[in-house]
C-alpha cells in the first residue's frame, strides 16, 4: 500500500484529478451565483433574443380594403393573325409594339405561282367567252342548236368561277391590319416558308382600353350602366375616371359576384393593356 502511494506516476495522476474536479467545482459555483444575481428581467431579455425573430411588414397595397375591386386593362379589340396560304414571306413589316394603320400590309408572301394560275384562268375564261359568242351567232344563222349554245355558256360560267376563285386565293398573298392598333407578338421571321393555319401575328386595338372587374352581387343595388367609379393602376401609381358599361347577365352562384366592363373617360397614352389595379365605387361594398 506504501509503495503504491510513494509512487511518482499515481501521484501525478491523483493531483491532474484534483485540478479537474476543483476547476468544474469553481464553474459550478460562479454560474450559480450569476443566476441568483441576474434579475429577473435580464433573463427574459436573453430568451427574448434567443427566440426573436424578424417581424414581415405587408405591402401597403396587399392591405386587404373592402372597397377595392381587382380590375384588368384590356384593348377593344384583340386578334391572332394566321396565314390563309402555304407560302414564303417576302416582305415582313412588322415589329414588336410598332403602330398599324387599318388596311396596312403588314406580310406579302410570294406569289409568282398564284399570278401564273391567274393568268391562265383569265386566258380560260377569254377562250369560252368568245366560244359562247360564237354558238350565239350560229343559232341566229340556225348552225347551231340550243343544246351548243347552253354547254358554252356553262363553260363561261365555270371560267368566271375559277377566275373569282383565283383572285380570291391571290388575296391571301397579303396580310392586312383588321384594325388600327399595335403588333404584341410575331410569329415569323422574313424568308420564312409556312404553313397554311400558321400564327403571324398578334395585335391589340389602339384607342380607349376596356377595364374587366367581378363585382360582389350586393352592388348590383346601386351599381348600373352609367355608374362612374375610379381605378388605381399599379404600374402608373395613379388614378382615373371611368364608367360601367356592359353587365353580365348572370351572377356566378360560387363567388357571388357578377362580371362588369368598364371604359375610360379618355384615351390615356401611359395605360396598356395587361396593367392591372383596382376599382372603387362610392358605395361601400357589403359582404
Amino acid at each position: 500500500m506504501l509503495a503504491k502511494l510513494n509512487n511518482p506516476v499515481l501521484l501525478a495522476q491523483h493531483s491532474v484529478l484534483r485540478q479537474v474536479l476543483l476547476g468544474a467545482f469553481l464553474l459550478f459555483t460562479a454560474n450559480f451565483t450569476w443566476a441568483e444575481e441576474t434579475p429577473a428581467s435580464e433573463l427574459n431579455q436573453v430568451v427574448d433574443e434567443a427566440s426573436w425573430q424578424p417581424e414581415i411588414h405587408m405591402p401597403a397595397a396587399q392591405l386587404s380594403d373592402p372597397n377595392a375591386i381587382r380590375i384588368l386593362l384590356s384593348p377593344q379589340l384583340e386578334t391572332v393573325l394566321v396565314s390563309q396560304m402555304m407560302g414564303h414571306i417576302s416582305e415582313l413589316d412588322a415589329s414588336l409594339g410598332a403602330e398599324v394603320k387599318k388596311g396596312q400590309t403588314l406580310i406579302a408572301f410570294d406569289c409568282a405561282e398564284a399570278n401564273a394560275r391567274m393568268r391562265i384562268a383569265q386566258a380560260e375564261r377569254d377562250s369560252a367567252k368568245e366560244n359562247m359568242a360564237v354558238k350565239n351567232n350560229l343559232l341566229r344563222l340556225d348552225a347551231a342548236g340550243a343544246f351548243e349554245v347552253a354547254i358554252a355558256r356553262a363553260e363561261l360560267r365555270r371560267a368566271d368561277s375559277t377566275v373569282e376563285l383565283n383572285r380570291a386565293q391571290m388575296q391571301h398573298c397579303k396580310v392586312q391590319a383588321p384594325f388600327a392598333g399595335r403588333v404584341v407578338k410575331v410569329h415569323v421571321k422574313p424568308f420564312q416558308g409556312v404553313n397554311s393555319g400558321e400564327t403571324l401575328l398578334e395585335l391589340v386595338s389602339s384607342g380607349p382600353l376596356k377595364i374587366r372587374l367581378n363585382v360582389p352581387s350586393t352592388l348590383l343595388r346601386d351599381v348600373q350602366l352609367g355608374s362612374p367609379f375610379t381605378v388605381d393602376i399599379n404600374e402608373t401609381g395613379r388614378s382615373y375616371a371611368a364608367k360601367i358599361t356592359a353587365i353580365n347577365a348572370r351572377i356566378d352562384a360560387v363567388s357571388h359576384s357578377v362580371e362588369m366592363e368598364g371604359h375610360l373617360d379618355e384615351v390615356i397614352a401611359e395605360l396598356l393593356p395587361g396593367m392591372s389595379g383596382v376599382a372603387r365605387f362610392s358605395q361601400a361594398v357589403t359582404e
